[in-house]
């Protein structure tokens, strides 16, 4: 199911080592995953989420905070019954998990940048396929997936192209306009909504958009902690104004956007 990231050959599962026909190799690690992004696509040592944000991620996710999150999009597909699915920017499964539970696929793949993220997906997840890789260069062949999940994840349109069959769903979910909307206001003294434009994207039809938006006032002080932590923003705060936040444990506004986008053309050359 896999290219080699190299040359874009296929590559073929021999015991636990996936080799092209031009011998380059990429060991199956124990968990079950395969790392297949090389030096080459890397913009830093050890890309994607470092251990601790993937950590707070995880625990808020298991806690159940953003659980309609992941039903929801598993809804929206339902219909459709995806068998060959792909979760872009699966990070450490949780999304994977309840997707591969409420629709069933043939076959779940997950990619990520985080080596740490991969390796916690393939570890809990076993029923499903996940692999370091860059969502710049998918590492799959063209027309391979019926359905893409794309939780915030940052993409390449030509590869969502590429892979998607022609007729084929690609599900967004991004941040509608007050989503983390305390957090915004701890910061700044003028606050800037998400916009509400619906982004056009070319060799796809735009199906519908739901927008769920929930309100999380029972966060402990240890739950905002992890919020903050898994969140770009949390990058923002000082030591002080982050202790004055977490104690202060206010409601948390959640707002997003779920688009529903079909393959109809076939991809740009």
């Amino acid at each position: 199911m896999y290219l080699c990231p190299l040359c874009q050959l296929p590559l073929v599962l021999t015991q636990r080592q996936y080799q092209c026909s031009t011998k380059h190799s990429f060991d199956l690690a124990k968990e079950g995953y395969v790392n297949l992004l090389p030096v080459q696509q890397k913009k830093s040592l050890d890309p994607g989420d470092n251990t601790e944000m993937m950590q707070a991620r995880r625990a808020f996710l298991q806690a159940g905070w953003y659980q309609g999150v992941a039903e929801q999009a598993a809804v929206m597909l339902s219909a459709y019954k995806p068998q060959q699915l792909l979760d872009l920017g699966c990070g450490e499964g949780y999304y994977s998990g309840i997707l591969q539970q409420q629709l069933a696929p043939q076959q779940l793949h997950g990619i990520d940048i985080s080596k740490a993220a991969i390796r916690f997906a393939a570890k809990h997840y076993p029923k499903g396929h996940f692999a370091v890789a860059s969502a710049y260069q998918l590492p799959f062949a063209a027309g391979q997936f019926d359905a893409i999940v794309r939780i915030y994840a940052p993409s390449l349109l030509s590869e969502l192209q590429r892979v998607l069959k022609v007729g084929g769903y690609l599900l967004t979910v991004t941040p509608a306009p007050a989503h983390l909307l305390q957090i915004k206001q701890a910061l700044y003294n003028e606050v800037k909504l998400h916009s509400s434009d619906i982004t056009a994207l070319t060799g796809f039809q735009h199906l519908q958009r739901q927008q769920l938006s929930f309100s999380l006032d029972k966060l402990t002080a240890e739950d905002l902690t992890h919020l903050i932590t898994m969140v770009p923003l949390g990058w923002k705060f000082n030591q002080e104004t982050r202790a004055n936040f977490v104690n202060s444990k206010p409601a948390i506004q959640c707002d997003f956007y779920f688009d529903l986008y079909q393959r109809l053309t076939v991809a740009a050359a």
